[in-house]
């Protein structure tokens, strides 16, 4: 699987951190999850801002099965993916999806390798891995089974959302007197890492749902198997 960053505010992990400079913290929870899900990651850098560089690093990707860019699929004045993808001979199937965090992701072939285009903002790239790639890696990898385990548990928060998206809500699960019980993790920001980092699951709420109060059934996405055993 190639793994691109994109963005000139990005700086890499042995460059300086000056003001206007962020962690490419993404490439690597996403080789991270790579690996997790049994595929060996090859990191590509970061593709700066522009046609050129973005053509040039997908072009080292190409000998790969699989190739995972994230940030470039907005609307923004810098987004060049859509249009590199498209000189690139793509055959793009999406360009949005219905889904919060995630909801700007892009899906196609390059040359016949899959090609996803991920959102920028950490958190939305490590839903869509999650609920899209790894999926996608698992099939090719010819195992028949390529989803998390779902369970339902009873959720123990009030929330409220609009109905135009599915939201997949950062979650701890956890198992009490035989009863599975659930809640998010805090703050569910798409920035916020550490609404993933404490998730040992991803709540999926469907869009046509408005609010939940403690005490609804919910489907759970388990993210650990360490849960499963104990």
């Amino acid at each position: 699987v190639a793994i691109l960053a994109t963005g000139d505010e990005l700086a890499d992990l042995d460059e300086p951190l000056t003001d206007d400079k962020i962690i490419n913290s993404n490439s690597y929870g996403i080789a991270a999850a790579v690996q997790e899900a049994g595929g060996i990651p090859l990191l590509l850098g970061i593709a700066r801002d522009n046609p050129a560089s973005l053509r040039e690093k997908i072009a080292q990707g190409l000998n790969a099965d699989i190739i995972v860019l994230s940030g470039g699929v907005s609307m923004g004045d810098y987004d060049f993916t859509k249009a590199v993808f498209q000189e690139l001979g793509a055959e793009m199937n999406f360009w949005k999806l219905a889904i919060r965090p995630g909801q700007p992701l892009a899906f196609g072939k390059i040359q016949g390798k899959l090609a996803f285009g991920l959102p920028g903002n950490p958190v939305s790239s490590m839903v869509t891995f999650e609920m899209l790639v790894r999926p996608a890696m698992l099939k090719m990898s010819g195992q028949s089974r390529y989803g998390r385990p779902i369970v339902q548990a009873m959720f123990q928060e009030k929330i409220s959302k609009g109905t135009d998206r599915r939201h997949f809500l950062r979650g701890s699960l956890t198992r009490e007197d035989g009863v599975l019980k659930v809640r998010t993790t805090g703050a569910q920001g798409s920035g916020i890492l550490t609404s993933m980092v404490k998730a040992n699951c991803l709540i999926d709420v469907s869009e046509s749902v408005e609010r939940l109060v403690p005490g609804d059934m919910v489907d759970v996405h388990v993210l650990s198997d360490d849960f499963l055993v104990k």
